[in-house]
Protein backbone atom coordinates (compact mmCIF):
# COMPACT_ATOMS: atom_id res chain seq x y z
CA UNK A 1 0.00 0.00 0.00
CA UNK A 2 1.14 3.51 -0.78
CA UNK A 3 2.72 4.99 2.38
CA UNK A 4 0.86 8.26 1.85
CA UNK A 5 -2.47 6.42 1.70
CA UNK A 6 -1.53 4.50 4.85
CA UNK A 7 -0.63 7.70 6.64
CA UNK A 8 -4.05 9.06 5.71
CA UNK A 9 -6.03 5.93 6.64
CA UNK A 10 -4.53 5.55 10.11
CA UNK A 11 -5.71 8.91 11.54
CA UNK A 12 -9.09 8.58 9.82
CA UNK A 13 -9.58 5.10 11.33
CA UNK A 14 -8.51 6.36 14.75
CA UNK A 15 -10.92 9.31 14.62
CA UNK A 16 -13.81 7.06 13.53
CA UNK A 17 -13.03 4.51 16.25
CA UNK A 18 -12.88 7.21 18.92
CA UNK A 19 -16.12 8.75 17.67
CA UNK A 20 -17.87 5.37 17.69
CA UNK A 21 -16.75 4.36 21.17
CA UNK A 22 -17.55 7.79 22.62
CA UNK A 23 -21.04 7.70 21.08
CA UNK A 24 -21.63 4.21 22.51
CA UNK A 25 -20.51 5.44 25.91
CA UNK A 26 -22.96 8.35 25.83
CA UNK A 27 -25.70 5.98 24.61
CA UNK A 28 -25.16 3.84 27.71
CA UNK A 29 -25.34 6.96 29.88
CA UNK A 30 -28.65 7.89 28.25
CA UNK A 31 -29.99 4.38 28.94
CA UNK A 32 -28.93 4.73 32.58
CA UNK A 33 -30.68 8.12 32.80
CA UNK A 34 -33.86 6.63 31.30
CA UNK A 35 -33.89 3.84 33.87
CA UNK A 36 -33.19 6.29 36.68
CA UNK A 37 -36.25 8.24 35.53
CA UNK A 38 -38.27 5.01 35.62
CA UNK A 39 -37.02 4.29 39.15
CA UNK A 40 -37.93 7.80 40.28
CA UNK A 41 -41.36 7.47 38.67
CA UNK A 42 -41.89 4.16 40.45
CA UNK A 43 -40.97 5.70 43.81
CA UNK A 44 -43.19 8.71 43.19
CA UNK A 45 -46.02 6.50 41.93
CA UNK A 46 -46.08 4.51 45.16
CA UNK A 47 -47.25 7.68 46.92
CA UNK A 48 -49.84 8.61 44.30
CA UNK A 49 -53.11 7.18 43.09
CA UNK A 50 -52.69 4.43 40.53
CA UNK A 51 -53.70 4.44 36.89
CA UNK A 52 -57.45 4.04 36.54
CA UNK A 53 -59.31 1.52 34.41
CA UNK A 54 -60.26 4.01 31.69
CA UNK A 55 -56.61 4.94 31.12
CA UNK A 56 -55.83 1.40 29.99
CA UNK A 57 -58.02 1.67 26.93
CA UNK A 58 -56.09 1.65 23.66
CA UNK A 59 -52.43 2.21 22.91
CA UNK A 60 -49.35 0.29 23.95
CA UNK A 61 -49.74 0.59 27.70
CA UNK A 62 -46.47 -1.15 28.59
CA UNK A 63 -44.36 1.49 26.89
CA UNK A 64 -46.05 4.38 28.68
CA UNK A 65 -46.91 2.96 32.09
CA UNK A 66 -44.48 0.08 32.70
CA UNK A 67 -43.97 -0.49 36.47
CA UNK A 68 -46.54 2.21 37.36
CA UNK A 69 -49.21 1.43 39.99
CA UNK A 70 -52.72 0.67 38.77
CA UNK A 71 -56.13 0.40 40.41
CA UNK A 72 -58.66 -1.80 38.64
CA UNK A 73 -62.18 -3.03 39.13
CA UNK A 74 -63.78 -5.76 37.10
CA UNK A 75 -64.84 -9.39 37.00
CA UNK A 76 -62.60 -12.42 36.82
CA UNK A 77 -62.88 -14.70 33.80
CA UNK A 78 -62.12 -17.62 36.07
CA UNK A 79 -62.56 -20.41 33.51
CA UNK A 80 -59.36 -19.23 31.83
CA UNK A 81 -57.19 -19.26 34.98
CA UNK A 82 -53.69 -20.57 34.29
CA UNK A 83 -51.20 -22.01 36.80
CA UNK A 84 -47.60 -21.45 35.72
CA UNK A 85 -45.50 -24.29 37.08
CA UNK A 86 -42.06 -24.25 38.76
CA UNK A 87 -42.29 -20.66 40.01
CA UNK A 88 -40.62 -19.67 43.26
CA UNK A 89 -41.59 -17.38 46.12
CA UNK A 90 -40.00 -17.25 49.55
CA UNK A 91 -37.58 -19.99 48.38
CA UNK A 92 -40.43 -22.44 47.74
CA UNK A 93 -41.61 -23.92 44.44
CA UNK A 94 -45.21 -23.65 43.33
CA UNK A 95 -47.47 -21.90 40.84
CA UNK A 96 -47.98 -18.35 39.69
CA UNK A 97 -51.73 -17.94 39.28
CA UNK A 98 -52.91 -15.90 36.28
CA UNK A 99 -56.51 -14.94 35.61
CA UNK A 100 -57.97 -12.58 32.96
CA UNK A 101 -59.90 -9.63 34.34
CA UNK A 102 -62.70 -8.00 32.35
CA UNK A 103 -62.26 -4.35 33.32
CA UNK A 104 -65.43 -2.55 34.39
CA UNK A 105 -66.62 0.31 32.20
CA UNK A 106 -64.39 -0.66 29.27
CA UNK A 107 -64.02 -3.32 26.61
CA UNK A 108 -60.60 -4.20 27.99
CA UNK A 109 -59.44 -7.57 29.29
CA UNK A 110 -56.09 -7.70 31.09
CA UNK A 111 -54.16 -10.68 32.38
CA UNK A 112 -53.53 -10.38 36.11
CA UNK A 113 -50.66 -12.17 37.82
CA UNK A 114 -52.59 -12.68 41.03
CA UNK A 115 -49.95 -14.29 43.20
CA UNK A 116 -48.21 -17.52 44.17
CA UNK A 117 -49.57 -20.74 45.64
CA UNK A 118 -47.76 -23.95 46.71
CA UNK A 119 -48.27 -27.14 44.77
CA UNK A 120 -49.10 -30.68 45.83
CA UNK A 121 -45.90 -32.66 45.21
CA UNK A 122 -47.68 -35.98 45.78
CA UNK A 123 -50.09 -35.27 42.93
CA UNK A 124 -48.58 -32.86 40.42
CA UNK A 125 -51.84 -32.66 38.46
CA UNK A 126 -53.91 -31.46 41.43
CA UNK A 127 -54.91 -27.82 41.23
CA UNK A 128 -54.40 -25.83 44.44
CA UNK A 129 -57.32 -24.21 46.19
CA UNK A 130 -57.57 -20.58 45.10
CA UNK A 131 -60.55 -18.38 45.87
CA UNK A 132 -61.85 -16.48 42.84
CA UNK A 133 -64.81 -14.20 43.69
CA UNK A 134 -67.65 -14.30 41.18
CA UNK A 135 -68.74 -10.67 41.53
CA UNK A 136 -66.95 -7.42 40.84
CA UNK A 137 -63.56 -7.07 42.52
CA UNK A 138 -61.22 -4.17 43.17
CA UNK A 139 -57.48 -4.69 43.10
CA UNK A 140 -54.22 -2.82 43.25
CA UNK A 141 -51.21 -3.73 41.18
CA UNK A 142 -48.58 -2.44 38.85
CA UNK A 143 -48.17 -2.60 35.10
CA UNK A 144 -45.72 -5.36 34.18
CA UNK A 145 -44.44 -7.15 31.13
CA UNK A 146 -46.08 -10.47 30.19
CA UNK A 147 -45.16 -13.38 32.49
CA UNK A 148 -41.52 -14.38 32.20
CA UNK A 149 -40.74 -17.68 30.52
CA UNK A 150 -38.70 -20.58 31.80
CA UNK A 151 -36.83 -23.16 29.77
CA UNK A 152 -39.52 -25.43 28.36
CA UNK A 153 -38.88 -29.17 28.06
CA UNK A 154 -41.92 -29.66 25.86
CA UNK A 155 -44.57 -29.46 28.57
CA UNK A 156 -48.23 -28.69 28.14
CA UNK A 157 -49.12 -25.57 26.17
CA UNK A 158 -52.84 -25.79 26.94
CA UNK A 159 -54.87 -26.61 30.01
CA UNK A 160 -54.73 -25.03 33.46
CA UNK A 161 -51.16 -26.13 34.36
CA UNK A 162 -48.42 -24.93 32.02
CA UNK A 163 -44.73 -24.16 32.05
CA UNK A 164 -45.08 -20.93 30.07
CA UNK A 165 -47.79 -18.76 28.60
CA UNK A 166 -47.65 -17.25 25.12
CA UNK A 167 -49.88 -14.18 25.21
CA UNK A 168 -50.77 -14.19 21.52
CA UNK A 169 -51.67 -17.89 21.57
CA UNK A 170 -53.64 -17.44 24.80
CA UNK A 171 -55.62 -14.58 23.27
CA UNK A 172 -56.65 -16.84 20.37
CA UNK A 173 -57.28 -19.82 22.64
CA UNK A 174 -59.50 -17.93 25.08
CA UNK A 175 -61.30 -15.79 22.51
CA UNK A 176 -60.82 -12.81 24.84
CA UNK A 177 -59.45 -9.43 23.65
CA UNK A 178 -56.56 -9.69 26.11
CA UNK A 179 -53.77 -7.14 25.88
CA UNK A 180 -50.66 -9.02 24.79
CA UNK A 181 -47.98 -6.40 25.45
CA UNK A 182 -48.45 -6.13 29.22
CA UNK A 183 -49.97 -7.74 32.28
CA UNK A 184 -50.90 -6.51 35.77
CA UNK A 185 -48.97 -7.73 38.80
CA UNK A 186 -51.38 -7.72 41.73
CA UNK A 187 -49.88 -6.41 44.97
CA UNK A 188 -50.99 -6.33 48.58
CA UNK A 189 -51.30 -8.69 51.50
CA UNK A 190 -51.81 -12.42 51.04
CA UNK A 191 -55.44 -13.25 50.29
CA UNK A 192 -57.58 -15.75 48.39
CA UNK A 193 -54.96 -18.40 49.17
CA UNK A 194 -52.24 -16.46 47.34
CA UNK A 195 -48.94 -14.90 48.41
CA UNK A 196 -47.76 -11.68 46.74
CA UNK A 197 -44.20 -11.33 47.98
CA UNK A 198 -42.91 -10.33 44.55
CA UNK A 199 -39.16 -9.74 44.14
CA UNK A 200 -37.89 -6.18 43.83
CA UNK A 201 -37.55 -4.87 40.31
CA UNK A 202 -33.93 -4.68 39.16
CA UNK A 203 -33.49 -2.12 36.40
CA UNK A 204 -29.77 -2.73 35.94
CA UNK A 205 -28.76 0.95 36.11
CA UNK A 206 -25.26 0.11 37.38
CA UNK A 207 -24.72 -2.16 34.37
CA UNK A 208 -25.14 0.77 31.97
CA UNK A 209 -22.65 2.91 33.90
CA UNK A 210 -20.19 0.02 33.76
CA UNK A 211 -20.61 -0.35 30.00
CA UNK A 212 -20.23 3.42 29.55
CA UNK A 213 -16.96 3.35 31.48
CA UNK A 214 -15.67 0.52 29.29
CA UNK A 215 -16.52 2.37 26.06
CA UNK A 216 -14.91 5.62 27.28
CA UNK A 217 -11.84 3.69 28.45
CA UNK A 218 -11.54 2.03 25.04
CA UNK A 219 -11.90 5.43 23.37
CA UNK A 220 -9.11 6.85 25.56
CA UNK A 221 -6.94 3.82 24.80
CA UNK A 222 -7.37 4.23 21.04
CA UNK A 223 -6.62 7.95 21.24
CA UNK A 224 -3.63 7.35 23.50
CA UNK A 225 -2.16 4.65 21.24
CA UNK A 226 -2.61 6.86 18.18
CA UNK A 227 -0.84 9.80 19.84
CA UNK A 228 1.93 7.53 21.15
CA UNK A 229 2.59 5.97 17.73
CA UNK A 230 2.54 9.41 16.08
CA UNK A 231 5.03 10.79 18.58
CA UNK A 232 7.19 7.68 18.27
CA UNK A 233 7.12 7.92 14.47
CA UNK A 234 8.02 11.60 14.66
CA UNK A 235 10.86 10.84 17.10
CA UNK A 236 12.25 8.06 14.88
CA UNK A 237 12.06 10.31 11.80
CA UNK A 238 13.82 13.15 13.61
CA UNK A 239 16.53 10.78 14.81
CA UNK A 240 17.11 9.49 11.30
CA UNK A 241 17.33 13.01 9.90
CA UNK A 242 19.83 13.94 12.62
CA UNK A 243 21.99 10.88 11.87
CA UNK A 244 22.02 11.74 8.17
CA UNK A 245 23.30 15.28 8.72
Amino acid sequence: MNPRVLLLLVPISAVLAVALTVSLGFWQLRRAAQKENIAQAMQAGEKQAGIRSAELAGGRVAEKWLHHPVELSGKWVSQHTVFLDNRQMQAKVGFFVLTPLRVSGTNEVVLVQRGWVPRNFLDRTQLPAVETPAGEVNLRGRIALPPSKLYDLGGATTGPIRQNLDMQAFRLESGLPIHTDFSVLQVGQASEGLLRDWPLIKLGIEKHYGYAFQWFALSALIAGLFVWFRLRSHFVSSKRESSNV
